[in-house]
């Protein structure tokens, strides 16, 4: 039996939750007869929670027969200085923590941060077996998409040159978005075309996604009470995840007071987030009933309210940095539960290689003003019901290409090539 270790410093939450990427991919992959352990930090981020209560440098614990073991790493609150070095902990305890384990066939690195990457590599060089490095965000790029730092910034360029060094030294690189290829080959850093140290025979694509067998269980099982969703003569339209800048969510205020005269349709808000208590508080003084904000709800919950709405939104910050991370694809995980929920989608941006338009199951606004937005909305509560079926069964549709079943077997292809 071969065993892959799974390094994701932020892994915590998928234990927690009993779902996430690296959870679904670790159930299919035991399944499949491998052996699997995820290394992820004690910390849960946004939170004051440990899982280790000890004192020790690690400990492992099962999540319904995965292995997880959290590393020690320091506390930290917000985005400072604790935040950085908290990654720094984790670097460097993995590596001592992995000591305690048998030898691994193989070593996946995820990203948010590089940094996991790299144990990763020298953990692999130290067991002589493969290693993938996964690339989820491209970071610094979008650090310096998001106005976090400039790009001529000394500590972004040092970020730049370590990214093309995991590029590099990894066995095979895996990334969510499906423009990954294109970032290296703009970088000049593949082989084929710029004569670069990148192979770009080694780089591989595999999206988010959705477990189908678990979504339809909590659609059924979960069902969450609640009167907007449940009324019966209301266009719902749904927005799930976290309310933070980037997510742009006052443009949605502001469209939600481009349709207050219409009482037909209601917004719907679930997530928390730094945002949360200015949007309310600006819903409040332009007295807008036709928008709602639910706070954070449990995951397991998701499916049914998604699969009670009428619209499904994807909200993004946008302005002309933040579309040179766009232009290579998006793998928001909250896509794909919107796709399994079986209702359209709407997003206010328009991204590379589009899941929602190549699956014809909703639209993408080149114009991201709450006109447009609203104007958009209203055809689609305005629908005809053939063509409004016709992209609900193609959202369901699409979910089959993304169900974490099929996206497993695409994994095994990557991690067991030599």
């Amino acid at each position: 039996m071969k065993t892959v270790w799974i390094l994701n410093h932020y892994a915590t939450d998928m234990f927690l939750e009993h779902g996430g990427r690296h959870y679904c991919f670790a159930k299919y992959l035991i399944r499949s007869g491998w052996k699997v352990r995820i290394f992820c930090a004690d910390t849960v981020h946004n939170s004051t929670h440990r899982m280790i209560q000890d004192g020790g440098l690690f400990d492992e614990q099962e999540c319904d027969g995965i292995p997880f073991v959290f590393v020690r790493a320091r506390s930290y609150a917000g985005n400072g200085k604790q935040r950085v070095l908290n990654m720094l902990d984790f670097y460097r305890n993995v590596q001592k923590a992995a000591g305690g384990f048998e030898r691994p066939d193989v070593i996946v690195g995820s990203s948010v941060h590089p940094l996991t990457c790299v144990a990763a590599i020298r953990l692999a060089k130290r067991y002589r077996c493969r290693v993938i490095a996964e690339i989820r965000d491209l970071w610094p790029e979008s650090i310096v998409a998001f106005g976090i730092r400039k790009k001529s910034d000394p500590l972004i360029q040092a970020l730049y040159r370590l990214e093309k060094w995991i590029y590099t030294k990894a066995d095979a690189i895996i990334f969510t978005m499906e423009g990954g290829r294109d970032y290296i080959i703009e970088k000049g850093w593949d082989k084929q075309t710029h004569g670069g140290p990148v192979d770009l025979d080694k780089v591989h694509h595999i999206n988010n996604g959705v477990d189908l067998e678990a979504f339809d269980y909590n659609r059924e099982q979960n069902t969450f009470p609640d009167a907007d969703l449940d009324a019966p003569d209301i266009f719902k339209v749904v927005y799930t995840g976290s309310i933070r800048k980037a997510n742009g969510l006052d443009l949605l205020v502001e469209c939600a007071k481009m349709l207050r005269n219409n009482s037909q349709i209601k917004i719907i808000v679930f997530g928390a987030g730094e945002e949360l208590d200015k949007l309310k508080a600006k819903c409040q003084r332009e007295q807008l009933k036709n928008i709602s904000f639910k706070g954070g709800v449990p995951k397991r919950n998701i499916p049914s309210i998604l699969s009670r709405a009428n619209l499904n939104v994807l909200n993004y910050g946008y302005n002309a940095q933040t579309a040179n991370v766009y232009k290579y694809g998006g793998s928001q995980n909250k896509l794909f539960e919107y796709l399994a929920s079986g209702k359209p989608i709407i997003s206010n941006v328009k991204i590379n290689y589009s899941v929602v338009e190549h699956s014809a199951c909703g639209e993408e606004l080149s114009d991201r003003t709450s006109e447009k937005y609203a104007e958009a909305i209203l055809r689609f509560s305005d629908m005809p019901g053939t063509e409004y079926r016709f992209l609900c069964d193609n959202a369901r549709r699409t979910a089959a290409d993304y169900d974490f079943k099929n996206l497993t077997e695409k994994f095994l292809k990557v991690i067991e090539a030599r």
